[in-house]
């Protein structure tokens, strides 16, 4: 792979640890009992989101799921809104109708928001590529689904469909092992996600989704051959949930062994070390976007707790069908 411009793989830092400091905090908040829904941590998750997020242009559409509070972050939701989401407030996205990012979207910054079933969001983002193609404007639509998702039909007759109309439409499997409580090995027969595009005739890649430049570079290369007529392309990101399905679950059914072993393949902390390598960045450095990434957070956190809840009596505003 090219190695990527040096301010480019600085700025997928940054990003990067925003989202690993802000998803710090609402694990604190939430065992603190300041929380209300729940929360999806994004532990392991954050090269995918992030970099996913950036290899866009602006004018592109993207659907992002719970596991991919980087991918808001990039796309100019900012930590302000997200944060009041989370804590259910009227300032968040959905105006207090979630405690969590479903349904957290915005057609302004192009953001579809997610539908908590995986992987329904995958046809609506389908149906975004169409409509490009449809209208002849040099636009990509991209979405993310998970390992288990893999497994249902609305992803196989969403991959069949994107194929036949050769739809601008790029696919992200975040491969993190566990489709909530069930390993991969009980999931299905197969090691490769990625082949599972073969059958319906979409290119596919498979990528290390702990390696921020490896995912930027090949969500690039398919965006920019989606958006040149090229038509879909499914990559299976490999990462590990290092966390629970949500707030709620402990995880005692993953192996410490392999907790063990992706957390020594930490993809924040790998790319730090890539930064200081290649002598781009020091150690200072590091501390300083640390810690304006707390400074950030925490205003999200004071706007966010300061924020009025929502009017119940405003419950059925925005519902367009019950």
């Amino acid at each position: 792979m090219t190695r990527l411009p040096d301010d480019l793989s600085i700025d997928l830092h940054y990003w990067m640890r925003l989202t690993r400091t802000m998803d710090d905090q609402l694990v604190t908040l939430w065992k603190q009992g300041r929380g209300v829904g729940t929360t999806f941590n994004q532990r392991g998750h954050e090269a995918i989101s992030v970099a996913a997020g950036m290899a866009l242009a602006p004018d592109d559409v993207v659907a992002p799921m719970h596991r991919d509070l980087g991918c808001y972050l990039v796309r100019g939701m900012t930590p302000r809104r997200l944060m009041a989401n989370q804590l259910g407030r009227a300032t968040g996205v959905t105006r207090g109708r979630d405690g969590n990012l479903h349904g957290c979207g915005d057609l302004s910054l192009n953001l579809i928001g997610f539908i908590s079933h995986l992987p329904q969001t995958m046809p609506v983002a389908l149906g975004a590529a169409m409509s490009f193609s449809y209208r002849s404007e040099p636009r990509v639509a991209l979405t993310f689904v998970g390992d288990g998702s893999s497994c249902a039909g609305v992803f196989h007759e969403s991959l069949n469909l994107a194929a036949v109309q050769r739809a601008p439409f790029v696919v992200v499997i975040e491969n993190n092992q566990y489709a909530y409580s069930t390993p991969l090995h009980q999931q299905m027969a197969i090691d490769d996600l990625a082949v599972r595009a073969s059958g319906h005739g979409v290119e596919s890649r498979t990528v290390d989704g702990n390696d921020v430049e490896e995912v930027y570079g090949t969500v690039e290369a398919a965006v920019a051959k989606a958006r040149e007529g090229g038509g879909p392309t499914l990559i299976e990101a490999r990462t590990m949930r290092m966390l629970g399905h949500a707030i709620h679950d402990g995880a005692e059914y993953v192996p410490q062994a392999l907790l063990d072993e992706w957390e020594a393949r930490d993809p924040l902390l790998l790319h730090e070390e890539k930064l200081t390598s290649r002598g781009l960045v020091d150690r200072e450095y590091l501390a300083r976007v640390a810690e304006k990434c707390r400074e950030i957070v925490a205003d999200a956190v004071e706007f966010a707790e300061s924020s009025e809840w929502p009017d119940p009596g405003t419950v059925t505003d925005g519902v367009y069908a019950a």
